[in-house]
């Protein structure tokens, strides 16, 4: 992938095609429509063809929604993008509202009249997210109406056609695991909860199952497509026929057997009176119609593939080790250029995005990014999710800090790291903010926990540093992270948000505490690392696990203030920085080796 820094989104986009929607809205006697981010396979990353609340908007976010009413109209972002919501989305057609604390339901709760008609995209909702939006209309005394057609997809006069790239194997050596042996597994799975298949929409789930990746979404390498995995193993796979090889049809066998996506709602019509697992989290609510049309018995029950695919197995984390190992080389190459030309004050943010990518791309192995690039130079370092256009691009320049939070697609993992960096002299406030991000950081790195803890029981761990200052940051602590597929995967996950799914040993999550101090800097601290079985605690009792990080790229040492640590942070940056220059060292040479050495001496 080259990196687009064309300005996509904007104020224009709702500008112009609001309009639209709302004149296709009264040709369907609606009073307003919901759009979802996500598409059909609840996508984070959407082909073109699926970016629906872009095109009314002007949002490129990766995680929000709209609603459309004829009079009216609402944006909704996460804490996230509370700043870049306001630059893409004109504020005369849309007001701003958090998503949040049932944003969305309260909105419509207080803004439906009697009698209006809500309409909504059944194939981009989830039925769980659609019960409080069907209850909050409900009360408002308003109508939801489940559509045959997307209104939006009618209006969009020059929609994007659906992406169709050719579908490549996963090798077993990275895979760890035959897609026989995955297959035979979940259909044990399936029968353990007295069911006869189970439906999959998520593309990742799939491509795991069969070990097949794709092109079919920007920095994830899906192949679009539908599963129906039954209790002996055997698989109807749905997707475009002209995706798949006459290599991939070999790598799949008899045991799959491949359909037309155009012939999956005839297949869910065939599953009447099966027992059917199906995840109302994650697949969307016409699967449930067209199941319950069919009159199958639905089992509502979580992907059976997510928490197996979540806990990698020992050849997956040996390639996620070893992608991290080739990347951090890259990343710290570019750390180089950023402490020593970079300094001059004559790049910008999409300089030093292009700077990065060509470091990747000299590893001779770089599939994709992982996702786009956030090169966040002085205040544009405080907008979480970033993303640098030639509208919107800063030079780096001296006495401020350079936050540049990236990542890479391998065959044997994926990878997700930030760092932040002070380009001239940082202020002391500069400082003492990234470490008491560090010593977050550091906690969430430490940390010894109970088998059956979840990533809500760990998060406070990195804010309370922050906490005692009165700071925080507006995003998750980490996320889930799959070995070459997505950059962000669940169901795991270390935020302040309920989570009932406990970290289990090979599980990936990012660590990535931050502070963003609006209009002036941002700060992020990134490392990726995984569960492990921790037995290194001498008289304990319980069953206990641990963290062990794979990222490695040093840490600036001239925003560390040494003072506010503890002889144990102390001790982990130290350690850290040797097995730096221990694992990275030995790839550079001359002037890279030099500062890689200096950068890594130890503190206190």
């Amino acid at each position: 992938m080259i990196q687009n820094f064309e300005v996509t989104g904007g104020p224009d986009y709702g500008r112009e095609n609001l309009p639209k929607l709302r004149a296709a809205l009264q040709g369907a006697g609606l009073d307003g429509f919901l759009i979802p981010h996500e598409d059909e396979y609840q996508n984070e990353y959407l082909p073109d063809c699926n970016e629906r609340l872009m095109w009314a908007t002007g949002f490129t976010g990766s995680a929000g929604a709209a609603i459309a009413m004829l009079d009216k109209a609402v944006v909704f972002v996460d804490g996230r993008y509370t700043l870049q919501v306001r630059s893409q989305v004109d504020e005369s057609l849309y007001a701003y509202k958090r998503l949040e604390a049932k944003g969305m339901t309260t909105w419509l709760r207080d803004n439906v009249s009697t009698g209006q008609k809500i309409g909504y995209d059944p194939r981009l909702h989830s039925p769980t997210s659609l019960k409080a939006i069907s209850e909050a209309v409900s009360l408002a005394g308003g109508e939801l109406i489940s559509l045959g057609a997307n209104p939006i997809d009618a209006a969009w006069d020059d929609r994007p056609a659906q992406p169709v790239t050719p579908v490549t194997v996963q090798k077993n050596e990275f895979a760890g695991e035959s897609h026989n042996s995955k297959r035979q597994r979940i259909g044990t799975a399936i029968t353990a909860k007295n069911a006869d298949a189970a439906l999959i929409t998520s593309p990742a789930s799939i491509a795991w199952l069969l070990n097949i990746r794709g092109g079919d979404v920007m920095c994830t390498p899906l192949p679009l497509s539908t599963a129906v995995i039954k209790a002996d193993g055997h698989v109807d796979l749905y997707i475009k026929p002209e995706k798949i090889s006459e290599k991939v049809r070999t790598h799949l066998g008899n045991a799959v057997t491949l359909h037309s996506e155009d012939a999956l709602e005839a297949g869910l019509a065939t599953m009447g009176g099966q027992r059917v697992m199906a995840d109302p989290s994650v697949t969307s609510a016409w699967y449930f119609d067209r199941l319950g049309v069919a009159d199958a018995d639905i089992i509502r029950a979580q992907d059976p593939i997510a928490i197996p695919k979540a806990c990698k197995n020992a050849a997956e984390i040996a390639g996620t080790t070893n992608a991290h190992r080739r990347d951090g080389v890259a990343v710290t190459k570019y750390l180089h250029w950023l402490d020593t030309e970079a300094q001059s004050g004559h790049y910008d943010e999409i300089q030093a995005a292009q700077k990065l990518e060509s470091f990747r791309h000299e590893t001779g192995v770089l599939r994709d990014l992982s996702f786009e690039t956030i090169s966040g130079a002085g205040p544009n370092g405080a907008v979480v999710h970033y993303r640098v256009s030639k509208a919107t691009v800063r030079k780096l320049e001296r006495g401020s800090l350079f936050l540049v939070d990236s990542g890479g697609q391998y065959d044997d993992g994926t990878t997700d790291i930030t760092r932040t960096v002070p380009i001239g002299e940082a202020t002391q406030e500069m400082k003492e903010c990234f470490t008491s991000v560090l010593k977050g950081h550091i906690a969430l790195s430490i940390v010894r926990f109970p088998k059956g803890t979840t990533g809500s029981n760990l998060d406070v761990l990195a804010r309370m540093a922050l906490w005692v200052k009165g700071l925080d940051y507006d995003h998750g602590t980490g996320h889930g992270v799959g070995v070459f597929l997505g950059v962000h995967e669940g169901p795991q996950r270390i935020s302040k948000a309920p989570n009932n799914v406990a970290l289990l040993p090979g599980m990936i999550v990012s660590n990535e505490p931050g502070y963003y101090k609006d209009g002036e800097f941002g700060i992020r601290i990134e490392n990726l690392q995984y569960v492990t079985e921790a037995t290194d605690i001498p008289g304990g009792e319980r069953p206990m696990h641990g963290f062990e990080y794979v990222t490695l790229a040093p840490l600036h040492p001239d925003l560390i203030v040494t003072d506010v640590l503890s002889q144990d942070e102390i001790q982990w940056v130290n350690d850290y920085h040797a097995r730096v220059l221990k694992e990275i060292g030995p790839f550079l040479e001359d002037d890279v080796k030099d500062w890689l050495d200096k950068a890594c001496l130890a503190i206190g």
